[in-house]
């Protein structure tokens, strides 16, 4: 299905391009000072990794995912082999984000390469696999076997969704048993089994060392929604998690509405420094982002969205006994949306993680990729502010506050109405864009609809997918739309921004390859009546479910089923 002209819109002012009405914007501003590589590449310089690794989902505790790198391919073939250095079996179906550290790449995925013998491929798992960052061996396999209590918890097929944080010789990620665990790069393969969890069935030399792990669910209550997915991030030796806790089966239920959403560990010994379960019985799905750490305005702040479509911010040392100390919190939804079950509301939870960059805060709504299209929003906040810092407040028919409401906020049917807050930390908000002026919002592609996806931002210009298959280009500054293409199909990863040129999958399995502008005749071009990509698309056989990544000049892409290596044949 070819992409028709008025697939890709573009903001205000008038120019022709290849026979359509336009928009010309002026280029974005200038690069800050130090930019979100340069950043990145300095938290990474304080960790025991190399350079030019990128240690866990976003590369930093930022989470904007602009790594350095050069002579990155634009144009590879994983059916002839140009370009690729090496490729990897992965399971049947694989959500997790790649990350290297220190030779070695992990990635989260299910058991459909059955690489340990005592698990062939019929038996299915969470896996979180290691390969040789160079040749792409095979080296170990820390195995989930699945929760009795069947798919409210643990979801056939589905794996490891999530992405681990490495350090030195240590490694940390929540499995899909609930757990959270720290594990030894190495494997068994050092000869030693490091404790104080040595309690593993075996030490294989393709299997996982434990060297400790924690257990959200017996200790904690928690009971996750379908899985437990999080890619866990640090605040020094604080590890943040998401718990996951969420509804049983009737999606009406919550099972543990006392259960913690948002923990901080301590990393070395897995001990609890902190619990909060601020969503409380707000909590509308499942819980599946993950956490975001900086420091902001100079306060150290550790970053969570909630299931109640909410986004708090912590003091990473909690406060001292035990407890969270929240700094701030805002509704990322109108307080007139409404939840409604199998996605048919307009109220969403949050799957993205929040992004830091030049001290702002950015954040998508979605919901469960299975509740499929519906109207999304992005926000942009600013993080110096202190308390219920959201674009509106609910008040009753007397102009009274009332509180948080899970089905829906405000009912305006029993005389609720908003409110401005005078203590809004909104910059801006993008939802729907009146692209042809004609004072409607009618166009499918008018809209912002719901995102799995995290935002990649670099000379302030913002890129994020939706579920809907729109790939978005905005001023990360003002939210003033550049341009928006049409993928043709949904998007569940994130971009990546390199050596700029911007990166971008999708369920067709295609790679779209954009260079980094706002100017849509720089972005775009036409190839026998189809505009595409300047840089091209390229398909990677199966499905994209993940983000690319670039570590070391090398791009990493995972498909459904196997890990690429991608760079130029020496």
């Amino acid at each position: 299905m070819k992409r028709k002209l008025s697939q890709v819109l573009v903001g205000c002012s008038v120019l022709t391009l290849v026979g359509v009405v336009t928009a010309v914007l002026p280029s974005a501003e200038s690069e800050p000072k130090v930019g979100p590589t340069e950043l990145a590449l300095e938290a990474i310089s304080k960790m025991d990794v190399q350079p030019l690794d990128w240690p866990q989902w976003g590369g930093s505790p930022a989470r904007n995912n602009t790594p350095a790198g050069k002579n990155i391919p634009t144009k590879w073939d994983v059916a002839e082999g140009e370009n690729i250095k090496w490729s990897a079996d992965l399971g049947s179906q694989t959500y997790g984000n790649a990350v290297v550290a220190n030779g070695k790449v992990y990635v989260g995925t299910n058991n459909g390469a059955g690489h340990v013998k005592r698990y062939p491929a019929r038996v299915d798992l969470g896996c979180l696999l290691c390969f040789d960052e160079q040749t792409g061996e095979f080296l170990w396999q820390h195995s989930s076997e699945k929760l009795p209590t069947g798919r409210v918890h643990d979801w056939p097929l589905q794996g490891i969704c999530c992405a681990p944080y490495a350090d030195g010789e240590r490694l940390w990620y929540v499995s899909s048993r609930g757990e959270v665990v720290c594990l030894d790069t190495a494997g068994f393969k050092d000869g030693k089994n490091n404790g104080p969890y040595t309690e593993e069935p075996n030490e294989n030399k393709d299997e996982a060392d434990v060297i400790w792990k924690f257990n959200m669910m017996d200790d904690l209550q928690v009971s996750q929604h379908n899985m437990c997915s999080c890619s866990v991030t640090c605040a020094g030796d604080v590890l943040l998690v998401n718990t996951s806790n969420g509804l049983d089966e009737s999606h009406i239920n919550l099972p543990s509405p006392d259960a913690p959403s948002f923990i901080a560990l301590d990393r070395n010994t897995g001990k609890v420094i902190w619990t909060d379960k601020s969503p409380g019985t707000n909590i509308l799905h499942g819980q599946w982002s993950s956490p975001t750490y900086a420091v902001l305005g100079g306060q150290p702040q550790a970053l969570f969205a909630g299931g109640d479509g909410w986004i708090y911010s912590f003091d990473p040392k909690g406060d001292g006994q035990g407890n969270s100390k929240m700094l701030w919190k805002f509704d990322c939804n109108p307080k007139t949306s409404e939840w409604k079950l199998g996605g048919r509301g307009t109220r969403n939870n949050i799957i993205a993680t929040p992004v830091v960059y030049d001290g702002l805060v950015y954040v998508a709504v979605g919901q469960d990729p299975e509740h499929e299209e519906g109207l999304g929003h992005l926000w942009c906040i600013d993080p110096t502010k202190r308390g219920d810092v959201s674009e509106e407040l609910a008040v009753d028919a007397k102009g009274e506050p009332i509180p948080h409401q899970r089905i829906q906020a405000v009912n305006e049917a029993n005389g609720e109405k908003t409110t401005p807050n005078p203590n809004s930390a909104a910059v801006w908000h993008y939802s729907q864009f009146d692209w042809d002026g004609d004072g409607e919002i009618a166009d499918f592609m008018e809209e912002m609809h719901r995102s799995c996806g995290t935002v990649a931002i670099k000379n302030d210009i913002l890129f994020i997918a939706d579920f809907s298959g729109l790939f978005h280009c905005l001023d990360a500054k003002t939210g003033k739309v550049h341009w928006t293409y049409d993928m043709l199909s949904p998007a569940w990863g994130s971009p990546l921004i390199v050596e700029g040129r911007v990166y971008i999958g999708d369920e067709d399995g295609d790679i779209s390859i954009f260079p980094l502008t706002t100017d849509p005749e720089e972005a775009f071009h036409e190839v026998d009546g189809e505009l595409l990509p300047k840089l091209g698309v390229i398909n990677m056989e199966e499905s994209v479910y993940s983000t690319p990544i670039v570590a070391n000049n090398v791009l990493f892409i995972s498909n459904k089923s196997k890990l690429y290596a991608i760079s130029p044949k020496d």
